[in-house]
């Protein structure tokens, strides 16, 4: 697999090199997009309103983005080729050199504390996108899910399989377990081994 990040402009990624002025004005409206997030929450975070504080017109913003959920993909960008460079490249148990098991484990944890730290924009650029469950980001999740199962020894439709997984570390099911019924972190990790463990046993 290779790594792909979710480059600017668009959330499926693609696009010539950004001239210099080109990134200083996306930079400054990205800018602007953090100052609305601390203000009002991601939800509250508008392409008019985005357009009004950083003095610019609503079609430059869409230009420059394409969609809300554009604008949410390229706010994530950073974390999310990061957290792709772990679970592909890095060090074990979370990348290559553990054991199957091992590494689903330690992928689900991850990901949960990534929508921890970063779920409203997640799920935000979910609620916005027609083709949430087509995003290379998304697709790269499920494939790796689907590897590792494959690796662990299950056979029993493991892409299916990694789609029922994937589903149980949706942003919006995750905080809403959190915020909602004061699930800990902790408990969510323990579930998720305790989960993927029945899983890869049942291939055994």
């Amino acid at each position: 697999m290779s790594l792909i990040p979710i480059r600017p402009g668009s959330a499926s990624g693609g696009g010539p090199p950004e001239r210099r002025d080109a990134a200083r004005n996306r930079e400054l409206l990205l800018a602007a997009a953090r100052e609305l997030i601390d203000e009002c929450g991601a939800d509250g975070l508008t392409m008019d309103k985005l357009a009004e504080r950083a003095g610019v017109g609503k079609g430059t913003v869409f230009r420059r983005f394409g969609s809300r959920a554009g604008l949410m993909m390229t706010l994530l960008s950073d974390a999310e080729a990061e957290f792709q460079g772990r679970f592909m490249f890095g060090p074990p148990p979370l990348g290559p050199g553990a054991p199957p098991l091992d590494r689903l484990i330690a992928f689900g944890a991850g990901r949960i504390g990534y929508v921890l730290e970063y779920g409203d924009l997640a799920r935000a650029a979910d609620h916005s996108l027609y083709n949430r469950f087509e995003v290379p980001a998304v697709v790269l999740w499920h494939r790796h899910i689907e590897y590792l199962l494959r690796a662990a020894g299950f056979d029993a439709d493991p892409w299916l399989m990694a789609m029922s997984l994937s589903a149980t570390l949706d942003p919006e099911r995750l905080l809403h377990a959190v915020r909602v019924h004061g699930v800990s972190p902790e408990r969510l990790e323990e579930t998720w081994r305790e989960l993927v463990t029945r899983v890869v046993g049942s291939a055994e």
